[in-house]
């Protein structure tokens, strides 16, 4: 059984975190630290953790956050020596962004130093809250830095709907602030840096589709291989909805001379098994087309009404009159993010985006007591 998430902050690296912190500043009082960090701690859940270490930091560092954050960014690894590193950090990331707003380029000048060893995204966000022009303008600044991990940041920081983290509403309601780095770092030369563009561009588009459709549309000219997997993967949303523009980004045209024959193979099934199915897709049209392929599962939600998954299947192109034969299982069992219910389901093909057949199958949940 995997270790709870809360485990990451424990008390031997208090132990630690006080030592690294004392290496830099022999007037820090380690003991008194580490009690007040361990007061309580393994009743706690990881974000509680880190807020209790928080506060441990809040009575012995120095009040004045200057003095504070000389001895914070000493304490971070330099020149193979060790220092505050990984999940240490993330209690830091808490006493920045709390003591940090009122010296702002001090602030997020040590997020900065700190994100190379851990991550800075948590810590940014209270920054962006306060005075978001201002934050942008520093942080529009980090695109161009040599280590990745800072142009990241520039990238996952200011994500509007970044998970575990403060929603940034201002830019939930409008981010074409945060497009100019997004733009900057689109071409970035590690996967790492992209693929966080791209999940930033898919966050934006839950709220705002029409805009990041037309920004990649505007983007996607002559682009490059990388730049083009990037902009897909930022479509990825966007695709399964079927949103016109999308669609056309990718050469995908309306579905209306396709046709898709939809065939179950086992129309019962068990729980912890899986759905056969087969399909044959028929370009009628007279110009080969673009295809893709994804399909809908309608789960039985606990009030009997039916809530669609989809479910990435295949791209291809047919040439006019041309047919193609798929087959696919679709596995039903036990997964953390989904309770299932017995009943009658339905699956969905959606071709270009538009559904184009569908049949229902009926899931059965094995007796508890069978055996």
């Amino acid at each position: 059984m995997p270790e709870p998430l809360k485990n990451l902050l424990h008390e031997a690296l208090v132990g630690d975190i006080a030592d690294r912190l004392a290496a830099h500043a022999p007037s820090f009082d380690k003991a008194h630290f580490v009690k007040l960090a361990t007061d309580g701690l393994v009743a706690l859940e990881l974000m509680e953790r880190a807020a209790l270490i928080r506060d441990a930091l809040f009575v012995t560092l120095p009040e004045d956050f200057s003095d504070a954050a000389a001895i914070l960014k000493a304490s971070l690894p330099a020149s193979g020596k060790p220092g505050l590193t990984g999940w240490m950090l993330l209690p830091i990331n808490q006493f920045i962004a709390a003591r940090g707003l009122d010296h702002f380029e001090l602030g997020l000048d040590l997020l900065k130093a700190l994100t190379p060893h851990f991550t800075a995204e948590f810590g940014i966000r209270p920054f962006i809250h306060r005075d978001q022009q201002r934050s942008l303008a520093i942080i529009s600044g980090w695109v161009d830095d040599p280590d990745q991990h800072v142009r990241r940041l520039a990238s996952e920081g200011t994500r509007p709907r970044l998970p575990w983290a403060m929603r940034l509403t201002q830019l939930v309601r409008n981010p074409a602030p945060i497009l100019p780095i997004l733009s900057a770092l689109m071409d970035d030369p590690e996967d790492y840096v992209r693929r966080s563009v791209a999940n930033s561009l898919n966050d934006i588009a839950k709220d705002h589709p029409d805009m990041v459709a037309a920004f990649i549309a505007g983007q996607i000219e002559d682009a490059s291989p990388e730049r083009r997997r990037l902009l897909k993967h930022a479509s990825r949303t966007l695709l399964k909805n079927g949103h016109a523009q999308a669609l056309a980004n990718f050469g995908f045209g309306s579905a209306a001379s396709l046709a898709c024959e939809l065939r179950l193979l086992n129309g019962e099934v068990v729980f912890g098994e899986g759905l056969d199915f087969a399909m044959r897709m028929t370009n009628g049209g007279e110009a080969a087309q673009s295809v893709m392929i994804d399909y809908a599962i309608h789960h039985v939600k606990a009030d009997g009404s039916l809530s669609p998954k989809v479910f990435k299947c295949k791209t291809i192109t047919l040439a006019p009159g041309q047919s193609q034969a798929i087959e696919r299982r679709h596995a039903i069992r036990p997964i953390t993010t989904r309770r299932y219910y017995p009943g009658e389901h339905r699956i969905a093909i959606l071709v270009n985006g538009a559904e184009s057949a569908s049949e229902s199958f009926v899931l059965r949940m094995p007796s508890m007591d069978a055996g």
